[in-house]
């Protein structure tokens, strides 16, 4: 018993690290943990300098919504857009999802919004009804339009009326911070 108790005084920040790392590998554990940190570290979006920004050279793109129905991305041509491609598993996403679900309950009436994964149906379904998000997510039948695709998750898009790709962002932001919408409010005023 007192060599279980030195031991146990002796090393128990090595085995609080051990603990921490088990958490952190457990999916059921880490996933939660991940995204808490990155929502901890997430900043408000930047937009793309002047020189940066490009055209879309298409909005022709088929999307399923999550009953099946076919969609168009082509319906938004002329809009303000934010596109946001994510996954179920991504501790990234999940982090940024509660300040997108603020964004779009402030915006859905001016703004379109395309919240865009490859999972299946019934497992995007499940994760939105379990985490209470109500956002139009849809799922790509082909590729995204070339100056929207990316290979980083999460990747979020804001397109303005021209169809400029005026921000283009990569991990988890704070989508509800007043600076960003300051941005959409320009955006919209044009």
């Amino acid at each position: 018993m007192k060599l279980d108790r030195t031991f146990l005084k002796k090393n128990w920040s090595n085995i609080l690290w051990v603990l921490a790392i088990v958490l952190l590998l457990v999916p059921q554990t880490g996933t939660p943990i991940k995204a808490a940190i990155q929502r901890l570290f997430a900043f408000a979006p930047d937009s793309l300098p002047e020189e940066e920004q490009l055209t879309l050279n298409t909005y022709h793109w088929p999307l399923k919504t999550l009953s099946g129905e076919d969609v168009n991305f082509v319906e938004s041509e002329g809009k303000v857009v934010v596109v946001n491609f994510w996954a179920t598993w991504c501790p990234p996403c999940i982090a940024e999802m509660p300040a997108l679900q603020k964004l779009y309950d402030d915006y859905n009436e001016k703004v379109e919004f395309y919240f865009v994964s490859n999972e299946s149906a019934e497992k995007l379904k499940a994760f939105m009804q379990k985490k209470g998000y109500e956002l139009p997510v849809y799922i790509q039948e082909y590729a995204a339009p070339e100056t929207l695709q990316s290979n980083a998750l999460p990747t979020t898009a804001v397109i303005d009326k021209s169809g400029k790709v005026v921000l283009l962002e990569t991990g988890a932001k704070a989508w509800d911070a007043p600076e960003f919408y300051l941005f959409l409010d320009d955006l919209l005023s044009r």
